[in-house]
């Protein structure tokens, strides 16, 4: 735990990519075969279950720290992150445990069948015989929230340079269903899994937004486009008559879409489609919003697949015939997967082919684009004609280009404090739209939350206006005297009744402070329904 609470220590406090790259390497050269595996596991989001809730760590903490609650919880607040409160309120030790990564990780995973009173007692005899930076990470391992700014992708560059193995290789093995209290090391990155092969994904190649004006990309015929579309990048296996479909996120979801058994026996073994889980409803694509009625369901109802009917809209064809073909230029994968869909016309399964269209002038590419809300597309992508599928976000041949948000001017309502460098300053923000009330008055109501899209000196500024102008206090929150306007963009819009202003929108974010505006300028609810299409 000692060497592990070191390297988390390096990579919280560097923003230096060859600093963690370094650290990482030198760990993974260093550290048991065991532990490697766990920090794998960690680095890469796969955390055994939390086994206390916060509520209880937090009792727990601060009766050895010895305070009152509203102390520890003000604490909390201002400092914005739990494992690192609990890290600074209870007494500090220059002890040191002599207990490994693994050891921890095993007990931690035992203690979620314990009582109550175990699990106070083991964690508080922890809290108190471990320094700042361990008990901080224990904490972390406890509560499962694990973020210190490091991408699998430099985990994995660590990892490559610790073990002589190819990054591509690598990531790869990572991929998939695989549990880090069974698994060797040996297994995981050392030897050839091939019964793992059957349901194993490709890493996921991802694109960069557009830089500059698209006549940088020099010719257009050397490019195709497609829309991109706004729902679950996937990719779906067909192997020895079975059929696994991941999600970006490394989740299996088969279960979560039981429609797309249909593909079993109508596409061929030894194929894998790269593509996007959209909800397809009344034979038209729907809104994200739609398909959130199928993500994080246990058991998919009846009811919920007669009303939420999902396609695929298929991208790319990664295996074909039980090869890898991501080394073939783009065009010819293409080729491949149009010719599969030539095999399934007249069957009736839920999967599309994503059209992609040539140009010979990028004023095409423009008007294409000027399509996507029509389309229920977040605009489109483009993909150099003879580019391989590679690993991860690379930049040249793949580029994504979005729409400009929706926009709307609203009043600031509420504020709550930030998180790491900013726990100091309220600026997370809750935004209202004016709305017509039972009375004939208007009256404002939220309808989005954000946090990001301000300069330093803009938080700094609004931070002091909330400060200066709270009209109460809920907890962390603070009710703000409506007078602020901002601009807030968004990527899309749905009828929700799920939120007071019976509207959801999705990826809120600033985009500017409107200072010439007065608050009785701003917009209302009715302005962003008709928003919708």
């Amino acid at each position: 735990m000692k060497n592990f609470a070191e390297l988390i220590k390096t990579l919280d406090t560097s923003n230096k990519t060859s600093v963690k790259v370094d650290a990482l390497t030198n760990y993974f050269l260093k550290a048991s075969d065991e532990d490697k595996v766990w920090t794998i596991a960690i680095l890469s989001h796969r955390r055994p279950p939390r086994p206390v809730n916060t509520t209880l760590l937090r009792l727990w903490a601060n009766e050895l720290a010895n305070i009152p609650l509203w102390l520890f919880e003000e604490s909390y607040h201002i400092v914005g992150d739990l494992a690192e409160t609990i890290a600074l309120v209870i007494p500090t030790t220059k002890e040191h445990s002599d207990k490994s990564l693994t050891e921890f990780l095993q007990e931690i995973i035992a203690l979620k069948k314990k009582t109550d009173f175990e699990k106070k007692e083991y964690l508080q005899t922890n809290w108190l015989n471990l320094n700042y930076y361990e008990r901080f990470v224990f904490t972390k391992l406890i509560t499962g929230s694990f973020r210190i700014g490091l991408s699998q992708k430099l985990m994995t560059r660590a990892l490559s340079k610790a073990e002589n193995i190819d990054e591509d290789t690598l990531a790869y093995k990572l991929m998939g269903d695989w549990n880090p209290n069974t698994i060797t090391f040996q297994e995981l990155i050392l030897d050839e899994r091939n019964s793992d092969y059957l349901s194993k994904p490709y890493p996921f190649y991802l694109a960069y937004p557009i830089e500059g004006e698209l006549e940088s990309l020099g010719n257009p015929e050397d490019w195709s486009a497609e829309h991109k579309w706004d729902g679950i990048r996937s990719q779906t296996i067909i192997r020895n008559n079975e059929i696994y479909v991941w999600s970006r996120g490394e989740e299996l979801v088969t279960d979560k879409y039981p429609e797309f058994q249909s593909f079993i026996g109508n596409i061929p073994d030894g194929t894998v489609i790269d593509g996007e889980i959209l909800p397809f409803i009344n034979n038209q694509i729907g809104t994200f919003n739609d398909l959130q009625t199928r993500i994080g369901r246990k058991n998919v109802s009846a009811s919920v697949l007669k009303s939420t009917h999902v396609i695929i809209k298929a991208y790319d064809l990664l295996e074909w015939q039980g090869n890898d073909i991501r080394n073939l230029p783009y065009e010819e994968r293409r080729t491949l997967l149009e010719g599969l869909f030539t095999t399934l016309i007249g069957k009736e399964i839920p999967l599309q082919l994503s059209e992609r269209f040539n140009f010979s002038i990028w004023e095409d590419v423009t008007e294409e684009r000027l399509k996507s809300r029509e389309m229920r597309s977040e605009g489109l992508m483009l993909k150099r004609k003879d580019s391989p599928y590679l690993v991860g976000r690379k930049k040249g041949d793949w580029w994504k280009w979005k729409i400009e948000p929706l926009t709307i001017d609203a009043v600031l309502t509420y504020a709550m404090r930030g998180h790491g460098r900013r726990s100091n300053l309220f600026t997370d923000y809750t935004f209202a739209l004016w709305q017509e009330n039972e009375n004939k008055e208007r009256e404002l109501v939220t309808f989005a939350k954000a946090y990001s899209g301000l300069t330093d000196a803009e938080f700094r500024m609004v931070d002091d206006f909330i400060k200066k102008n709270t009209l109460e206090r809920f907890g962390p929150v603070r009710s703000v005297t409506p007078q602020l306007v901002f601009e807030i963009g968004f990527e899309g819009i749905a009828l929700s009744k799920r939120h007071k202003s019976g509207v959801a929108t999705r990826f809120p974010r600033i985009l500017r402070w409107r200072h010439d505006k007065k608050i009785e300028d701003a917009n209302s609810i009715e302005d962003l329904k008709n928003m919708i299409s």
